[in-house]
């Protein structure tokens, strides 16, 4: 089913619907200041099968990712933080009410991951491989590292791909909706790369597998979009 019928069939279930914007885009989200509509997904449900089924995209997007969405700006509104960029409210995350934390997180890093998908074939920008085996020696032991830490997550999280303050990227794993650029989390940097964890990304389709949905994941990430926001980091 399409998104659209989708939304207007389920629309009672779920807080009043959005207006659809262009907000997708390769610039840093971070950098920008919260977005005033729930953003767009950049595909339809069923553009990343087989490796992520229509079903879960349209659970995930239309009842986990909003739900994050909604209760996000309910928390931050009227508050110093709803005038805060991402990066800033992040930087200072420890200040701000778990709610803020748990659904802006929730919010944020569901954006991120959608722009790390796509159905069409790309590559890793020459700039970024070469960045990647610097830190990583290979693109093979990049990605087994960040899989194996994908894989073996405790619980509900996110795996990352990070381009550190030195300059040099590393992998690394948040708990919940933690991510990268809060002052709460040991290695923090700028986000290039993650993959969701939670169990609701994957479990309708592999169950318990989850190294075959990490293995998986390969397949769809859209490396142009890894690329630009390695070139603004």
């Amino acid at each position: 089913m399409k998104r659209r019928n989708f939304l207007a069939l389920v629309g009672t279930s779920l807080v009043a619907a959005p207006v659809w914007s262009n907000v997708y885009n390769s610039n840093i989200p971070e950098n920008k200041a919260i977005d005033s509509v729930f953003p767009d997904l950049p595909f339809a449900f069923d553009a990343l099968e087989p490796n992520i089924d229509s079903k879960t995209m349209e659970i995930h997007y239309t009842k986990h990712h909003k739900a994050y969405y909604t209760n996000f700006m309910a928390a931050i509104k009227e508050t110093p933080g709803a005038n805060l960029d991402m990066k800033t409210l992040f930087a200072g995350i420890s200040k701000q009410p778990m709610a803020v934390r748990n659904n802006g997180g929730g919010y944020y890093n569901h954006k991120l991951f959608w722009e790390n998908l796509s159905a069409k074939k790309t590559e890793p920008s020459a700039e970024l491989k070469a960045a990647i085996e610097k830190s990583f020696t290979s693109m093979e032991k990049f990605k087994e590292e960040f899989s194996t830490i994908a894989k073996k997550h405790f619980g509900s999280g996110w795996a990352w791909l990070v381009a550190g303050a030195d300059g040099k990227l590393f992998v690394s794993e948040t708990l919940n909706q933690d991510n990268p650029l809060m002052d709460v989390v040991e290695k923090k940097g700028t986000p290039l790369l993650t993959l969701d964890v939670w169990e609701h990304a994957y479990y309708l389709k592999y169950q318990n597998r989850r190294p075959e949905y990490v293995d998986n994941f390969w397949n769809v990430v859209n490396w142009d979009t890894v690329n630009k926001r390695f070139q603004n980091r």
